[in-house]
């Protein structure tokens, strides 16, 4: 009898999966099965290595996701190369940090273009594709604990991602009947280069550790298992959830 977690067979589309929490997806993916193609501006060499270790096909699709106007064909380039996208995974994200009153409409249109705009166009280009082949879908969009709470000196970023747990929300609710699950996982304090500044500060350092019941940052494969979960069979009734994947910040 198959495991309802095996995802032998599917292509999974993998934004920024070149280092960090996309690296941990794609690996994760790979390890159940999944082919690979890979978005981003730089070929991810070494998540290549590690996927077609795992036995898997891997493709580079080469973009650069501020530009949504190129969401179908990045979509048609992971099909050509690999087959029709069975799992979307939108996880390449920019944060820009600086005081409210300061901050700077370039650093708005940026971090909402790639966070935000690439989000949907992807989503609804993998959707499309879905639908007009009568194939089910799973869309997993990355969230953050900002989804929740309103953080400080990252104003484009929080408002990005509150609307990903919206968007997720939405496309869940149109989407659900057509056969497509629309989820999101929340990561929590993972140790990327993103949070590298955070963690460089001793004192900001200790204050996110204080406040995470696992006593640790997470890292990029404490995020597989929720990804494999959400692109498999076991979550086919799972639909517009915002998969917490924090140590317990939240329940803090």
């Amino acid at each position: 009898m198959p495991s309802a977690f095996d995802l032998s067979g599917k292509i999974a589309l993998v934004t920024g999966a070149n280092t960090g929490i996309g690296q941990g997806l794609a690996v994760g993916l790979a390890e159940a099965g999944a082919d690979i193609a890979a978005v981003g501006r730089s070929d991810p060499a070494e998540t290549r290595k590690i996927v077609e270790k795992a036995g898997c096909r891997f493709a580079f699709v080469e973009a650069d996701l501020r530009d949504s106007a190129r969401a179908e064909e990045i979509v048609a380039a992971a099909k050509k190369a690999l087959g029709p996208v069975d799992i979307l995974v939108n996880n390449a994200g920019v944060i820009r940090r600086n005081d409210a009153l300061d901050f700077t409409q370039e650093d708005w249109d940026e971090v909402l273009d790639v966070n935000l705009k690439t989000v949907f166009f992807l989503s609804q280009a993998a959707a499309k594709r879905m639908v007009a082949a009568g194939r089910p879908g799973k869309i997993i969009n990355i969230a953050s604990m900002l989804s929740f709470q309103g953080g400080i000196r990252v104003a484009s970023y929080t408002a990005s991602k509150s609307g990903v747990a919206g968007l997720t929300k939405l496309l869940a609710n149109e989407w659900a009947s057509r056969g497509i699950n629309v989820n999101a996982i929340a990561p929590g304090y993972i140790a990327t280069n993103n949070t590298a500044a955070l963690r460089a500060d001793e004192k900001r350092n200790a204050e996110i550790l204080g406040r995470i019941p696992a006593g640790r940052w997470g890292e990029p494969g404490d995020l597989a298992g929720a990804a494999v979960f959400l692109a498999s069979p076991a979550s086919d009734y799972v639909h517009g959830t915002i998969l917490a994947v924090d140590g317990g910040w939240l329940a803090r």
